[in-house]
């Protein structure tokens, strides 16, 4: 993912270094949006489409759109919301080239010239939105803000290039009006308004368009590295199992988790590890809890935990320890009594294998989150909710939420570990100041115990691919699936954390191309 310095940055690499010309990126960028064009409304040639292109390099992929359109025969109508002389470089190339192949270009300098032709804007049947790229650094007013206005009013489908007009790539706030697009088609990489909230709701469905910069290009430019989690490369992290393997092979996860009232939570991460793949689960819970949570499945084992008036009893930490194998996860439903309290700080301070933090376990530490640090050779990950992460970082949830990115990526590189801040577009924040935005799940997914399903899903991966970064990804990718797939079952209404839980293997077989057999198939 690129902000605004990093994609100019790409593009002076791919020509000063590669040696591919500009004006050829801005050829692939326009025939890779009509491309996109052509895959989502199909045949344009009924259609009357209108681009509106700016001045700058934006507007010049605008006019190869139109005169890739127009070559094909699509009726076109392109207008220049500017002045013809304001127009340089490759995009006066493409400019030039459209009056060449006497196609007109309405010029439109002021708000009585768009005052005349708006009405032919409205007309048309598809918009194509080339006004602002990546450039963009403060509000549009004037003219650009009323073509904005009259064009969301409109209601026609827009096709936005590289982001809406009227976007920062720097932000995901708003930097005011902007085009409320169907479709972005974005160049070279994803940046953060189309995949963040607030600002995502304006650029609608994302396509990302490869216009010739070399991925090694775009990986190797400095500074903040965020990423939007892929299918594709979610599907990399996966591996065929081999015939001969046994279940020590995939893991012993040992999960302490639940307490009176709150049985549940042990049980929904002992499933969404037992779902993901962990060849051996035991969860630890509360001894007036084991019968309970031991009846609620059968596949894993249960292992009591003294308790006393204040909660979990610390003296039986050495206990579970010397029982740990893999990986631990310690916070679901336990309680936020004192005795429990330094139950899962004594832990922390002498597990040596892996550990998941989660819910009461990680408000353990709100009072001393500086206790919650990672050490060479142990990998901490937690995953807080936004309410969790207030109390971690002394802060309002408002403004986690407000500041979700930095948040999560400081924390991470802080406190030397791994951050799953839920929420919508989960994210993955590393020690080493990496990014990663999920982009699966769905509002079905805020009722109570999905997180308790991830906790469990991200120790199992771990103990399979034996890298933090690794399983945290592709948990959260995973879990969002089972989300999606649970809401398309039951709706986002009436979905559980049990229904998610169920679609995990559903969510596996997709992501590997290992198709299911549904009833729908006759199966």
């Amino acid at each position: 993912m690129l902000n605004a310095a990093q994609m100019r940055e790409a593009d002076r690499r791919t020509i000063d270094e590669i040696g591919i010309p500009s004006l050829v990126l801005m050829e692939n960028a326009g025939r890779q949006v009509v491309a996109a064009m052509e895959a989502i409304h199909g045949d344009l040639l009924d259609s009357q489409v209108a681009v509106l292109c700016g001045r700058g390099n934006n507007g010049g992929d605008g006019f190869v759109v139109a005169r890739t359109l127009a070559q094909r025969g699509v009726s076109v109508s392109v207008f220049l919301i500017g002045q013809v002389s304001d127009v340089r470089g490759d995009a006066r190339v493409n400019l030039d080239t459209l009056g060449r192949l006497g196609l007109t270009v309405v010029e439109v300098a002021d708000g009585q010239a768009w005052e005349l032709h708006v009405s032919e804007v409205r007309e048309c049947g598809l918009i194509v939105d080339a006004i602002f790229g990546t450039g963009l650094n403060a509000p549009v007013s004037g003219l650009i803000e009323s073509v904005i206005a009259d064009i969301n009013a409109s209601s026609i489908p827009v096709v936005s290039i590289d982001l809406p007009s009227g976007l920062s790539a720097d932000s995901s706030d708003p930097l005011g009006a902007s085009i409320e697009a169907e479709t972005t088609v974005t160049l070279a990489a994803p940046k953060l308004p189309l995949v963040l909230p607030p600002a995502e709701i304006r650029a609608g469905d994302i396509v990302i368009a490869d216009i010739g910069i070399p991925a090694d290009v775009i990986h190797g430019i400095d500074g903040p590295r965020v990423e939007l989690l892929t299918r594709s490369g979610a599907r990399e992290l996966m591996a065929p199992r081999a015939q001969d393997s046994h279940k020590g092979d995939y893991g012993h996860v040992l999960i302490i988790a639940g307490s009176k009232g709150k049985t549940g939570a042990a049980h929904l991460s002992g499933l969404g590890a037992l779902r993901s793949g962990a060849g051996l689960v035991t969860v630890a819970t509360p001894a007036d809890c084991q019968a309970i949570v031991a009846g609620m499945a059968p596949e894993y084992m249960t292992h009591a935990i003294a308790t006393n008036d204040e909660g979990l009893d610390p003296d039986g930490v050495d206990q579970l320890l010397d029982m740990a194998r893999d990986v631990v996860v310690i916070g679901p439903g336990i309680g936020q009594l004192a005795g429990t309290k330094r139950f899962v700080k004594t832990l922390v301070d002498r597990a040596t294998m892996p550990l998941v933090i989660d819910a009461d376990g990680l408000n353990a530490f709100s009072a001393e989150p500086d206790r919650l640090t990672g050490r060479e050779g142990r990998d901490i990950i937690i995953t807080p909710h936004p309410g969790e992460m207030a109390r971690l970082v002394g802060m309002s949830i408002e403004e986690v939420q407000a500041s979700r990115l930095e948040i999560a990526r400081n924390f991470a590189r802080g406190h030397h570990l791994y951050v799953v801040l839920k929420g919508h577009r989960t994210l993955v924040a590393t020690p080493d100041e990496k990014v990663f935005i999920n982009p699966t799940g769905n509002a079905g997914m805020a009722t109570g115990g999905t997180g308790d399903v991830l906790s469990g899903m991200i120790a199992a991966w771990l103990g399979q691919l034996l890298d933090a970064e690794a399983a945290c990804k592709l948990a959260v990718y995973l879990h969002g699936m089972a989300g999606d797939f649970a809401a398309a079952h039951n709706g986002e209404v009436a979905m559980t954390a049990l229904d998610l839980a169920d679609h995990l293997g559903t969510s596996v077989m997709e992501l590997t191309g290992r198709r299911r057999v549904d009833e729908e198939d006759g199966g």
